[in-house]
């Protein structure tokens, strides 16, 4: 850094009072005073240079400071600035942590056109044609995605015992599963409900499909002990019904009558 701040001294002593004041004149080339606070202490870099710190007051940087460092050649009696950089200290406000894209996309996050590839990796998934560890190759890979393509044998890759498992705790402990609000209040169990649709394969012995157009669960994969107040078999208490209209009262009071009282 090219600084027009000249100080003279005998030796860099870290904390006197010249030292400082050529920092804060190096800082002040770089910055208005007003963003400028308080010396906040030093760091020696070794016997040549000494970074101070001072506090910044400028709007939104809440815990940040001027980083200043300043060397005194061997021979030389006019210290140099190295650097002047803003930085956050341990109680700083700072953005939070990069997340990849891939890693924030949230269920129905997706909009029609939108694509999301799946490594061929992911551990959720193994080829059809085997069960465990895939040992093939990039390259292999794609050419048995082609040719199972093309002789229309199905899917390529199916539910590896992992993505199973994880399916299985996502909805569990989701919306649809037996610690939901509405299940908590139902009056039974899915599994006894005539609009249950029974899965097949593994996760048929915990999860059906719901089939009631009027249930909030209607076309989702519920737990076989989730529950709600649409189940088929729910008959309203006799408090709960409505009340039957009254009896029809026919008028058979004539005008004349009217008129007489």
């Amino acid at each position: 850094m090219i600084s027009s701040v000249t100080t003279i001294v005998t030796e860099l002593e870290p904390s006197a009072d010249a030292v400082i004041s050529a920092a804060r004149s190096a800082l002040l080339e770089e910055t208005d005073a007003a963003s400028v606070g308080e010396h906040l202490g030093h760091e020696v870099e070794d016997g040549h240079a000494v970074t101070h710190h001072f506090a910044c007051t400028l709007s939104g940087y809440v815990g940040w400071r001027w980083s200043v460092t300043v060397a005194l050649a061997p021979g030389s009696d006019r210290i140099t600035v190295d650097e002047v950089v803003l930085m956050p200290s341990g109680d700083a406000v700072v953005a939070p942590s990069w997340v990849p894209y891939r890693e924030r996309l949230l269920p129905g996050d997706l909009s029609p056109g939108d694509l999301l590839p799946v490594a061929d990796d992911d551990p959720r998934l193994v080829p059809t044609y085997s069960f465990g560890d895939d040992a093939l190759d990039t390259d292999e890979k794609a050419q048995i995605r082609a040719v199972a393509q093309e002789l229309y044998l199905g899917r390529v890759r199916t539910l590896s015992p992992e993505g199973r498992d994880a399916a299985h705790q996502r909805w569990y402990a989701g919306e649809s599963g037996p610690e939901a609000k509405i299940a908590q209040a139902a009056p039974d169990r899915c599994w006894s409900c005539g609009f249950l649709v029974r899965l097949s394969g593994p996760l048929s012995e915990t999860f059906g499909v719901c089939a009631n157009g009027d249930a909030n669960d209607d076309a989702r994969v519920v737990s076989l002990d989730h529950g709600c107040g649409a189940h088929s078999e729910v008959r309203l208490a006799k408090k709960h019904r409505p009340l039957p209209p009254p009896e029809m009262v026919f008028d058979t009071v004539t005008q004349d009558e009217i008129d007489s009282v």
